[in-house]
């Protein structure tokens, strides 16, 4: 029988180091999904943008998930739109097949029957089935418009061409706009040609997600056998619970996709007559939850100068219009809901982390301190922006600048907590107890980074 000084083995510290920076990158580098650049953009702009979003993933991965939730939730409404349509023109069809300039089919599937946990099975297997049938299909050209279609769209995946040149990218409002007027014809693209355009697959994601895996198995692994877990151990394990939700979600969106799908323009009109359906800001309705919390991310970026929500020509907006997304209430509820779990667990995360050894009783007040403020600053910034928005309030000369002051301070407090966080799980690397470098031996026979 095997004892446990048996079972165990050593690691020293670069081991540590080196196995939670490979999964953190792993994490934040392949769960980011970028939309298409500006056909202007140069390879400098695209790669200041891309570090951008992952710095943003790395201070507020919570956020990350959210957004990942945002498209997931959207991209539903733009199939069934894009399938209505398509049902509506030519509802016996199954498909058709393309020349230059055919429009797109409809492949018309009934909703799914059943006791409710089967339907929301099937919505949830969806982004599987839909992957297998992409790879696996025996139709050569299959053209029906899928929700991987509908994230291509999202990200700006659809440009207008006028004369031979770029003119606009097309939102997928805009897209059926001229689809339904006859202005353009709709894309003749399967999603195997959109696959082949992005950078990842099944395979690739698939090794990251195995990386996480492998990190919480042998977390637990040292749960099971009493040994010392590390600061910076649990504040990987906080990114690679929040990378599998990002991962799930956007598993049909296309990644790292550099040039847009040109779509040409071919009606009589001129260039200045081109015209689409405007945004309505719907100043009367009531303010959901959903438009609550992207104004005051919109408002933490627009301190930091960067403006990552408003409408490109060239490229879509880096985090999506706010006013772009038209969810349902309920769906907007379901959103923030989420959005604050996130935000909950990744700070639970860190505050568990509080009762292990620190080197200094201040390191561990910081901890504790910065893992309490990251996790009910967002909760408290929403609460106050609901109320004063709800109000209107925010229209006013002095509130508004209140209120900018009090998210300035929030921001302040959010950066400052998690840029501490992130300070500490390596300062408390230098004084670790004996256990800490102990590992169990088995967990480094399976294949992990």
């Amino acid at each position: 029988m095997t004892t446990t000084s048996e079972a165990l083995s050593s690691r020293n510290l670069w081991d540590i180091v080196s196995t939670c920076m490979l999964t953190l990158l792993a994490c934040v580098y392949s769960s980011v999904h970028p939309n298409v650049p500006s056909p202007t953009d140069t390879l400098v702009h695209i790669l200041l943008r891309r570090f951008g979003i992952m710095g943003f993933a790395l201070l507020s991965p919570e956020t990350a998930v959210a957004w990942a939730l945002r498209q997931w939730l959207w991209s539903r409404h733009v199939t069934a739109q894009f399938k209505d349509h398509f049902s509506v023109r030519r509802p016996q069809e199954r498909y058709e097949e393309h020349d230059n300039n055919q429009a797109l089919a409809h492949h018309t599937e009934g909703e799914p029957s059943g006791p409710m946990f089967f339907r929301q099975f099937h919505t949830l297997a969806e982004p599987f089935k839909e992957w297998l049938k992409a790879h696996y299909s025996e139709q050569p050209e299959d053209y029906t418009w899928t929700q991987t279609h509908s994230f291509f769209a999202l990200m700006g995946g659809f440009m207008l061409y006028v004369d031979g040149e770029p003119y606009q990218t097309l939102s997928p409002d805009n897209l059926l706009f001229l689809i339904r007027t006859g202005s353009i014809d709709a894309p003749a693209l399967t999603v195997r040609q959109i696959y082949d355009r992005s950078k990842g697959n099944a395979i690739s994601k698939g090794l990251v997600i195995f990386q996480g895996a492998w990190f919480i198995m042998q977390l637990l692994s040292r749960v099971i056998y009493h040994l010392d877990i590390t600061h910076i151990e649990m504040a990987i394990l906080a990114f690679v619970v929040l990378n599998f939700f990002s991962y799930a979600l956007w598993w049909n969106k296309p990644l790292d996709v550099q040039c847009p799908h040109p779509i040409y323009w071919k009606s009589t009109e001129s260039n200045s007559e081109i015209s689409f359906p405007s945004v309505s800001e719907d100043d009367d309705l009531p303010v959901s939850s959903e438009i609550v919390v992207l104004y005051i991310i919109d408002s933490y970026l627009q301190i930091g100068g960067v403006d990552a929500m408003s409408p490109r020509k060239l490229r879509a907006p880096t985090f999506d219009d706010i006013r772009g997304i038209k969810l349902q209430l309920w769906e907007s509820n379901v959103l923030t809901s989420v959005g604050f779990t996130m935000t909950i667990i990744f700070g639970g995360i860190h505050c568990t982390a509080w009762l292990y050894t620190f080197p200094s009783y201040q390191e561990q007040v910081l901890w504790f301190t910065s893992a309490i403020i990251t996790t009910c600053t967002p909760c408290i910034s929403f609460v106050v922006a609901f109320v004063l928005l709800r109000s209107r309030i925010e229209r006013r000369g002095s509130e508004s600048v209140k209120f900018t002051m009090f998210l300035r301070t929030c921001l302040v407090l959010y950066s400052t907590a998690r840029g501490l966080l992130l300070i500490l799980m390596f300062t408390t690397l230098r004084n670790l107890p004996s256990s800490a470098y102990k590992v169990v031996s088995w967990t480094s026979l399976v294949p992990h980074l």
